[in-house]
């Protein structure tokens, strides 16, 4: 059974950092893609960043230049990474790591942020204050 737990949230000001890690366990596929989404009360679920297994990243707008998206394995867990700096209000949510097989993180960029991934966490909350 595959199971995603996301940890690494909290409150802090802006400005500050945050480190998001994913723990994956009981997958079979060596070609996943994993993403970093997020949902703000109120507002859609979005992709906020990507990793295939070739390495390859891709990040939305509002990421670029200040998140970082990375990948590690151990002992059949795969750990998923989102380095946070410079963390403004806006980027206040809940954030959840998914993971899909056989796609591109393009790919998977491009896929409905809600039904896009075959597997989700349950989340995560960052909070940052003004």
């Amino acid at each position: 059974q595959v199971k995603l737990v996301e940890s690494g949230g909290g409150s802090v000001q802006a400005g500050g950092s945050l480190r998001l890690s994913c723990a994956v366990s009981g997958f079979t596929s060596n070609s996943l893609c994993m993403g970093w989404f997020r949902q703000a009360p109120g507002k859609d679920r979005e992709g906020v960043a990507f990793i295939d297994n070739k390495g390859l990243t891709t990040y939305s707008d509002s990421a670029k230049g200040r998140f970082t998206v990375s990948q590690d394995n151990a002992e059949n867990i795969l750990y998923l990474y989102l380095q946070m700096n410079n963390l403004k209000p806006e980027d206040t949510a809940m954030y959840y790591c998914g993971i899909v097989a056989g796609v591109t993180a393009i790919q998977a960029r491009d896929r409905d942020p809600d039904y896009g991934m075959d597997h989700w966490g349950n989340g995560t909350l960052v909070t940052i204050s003004a």
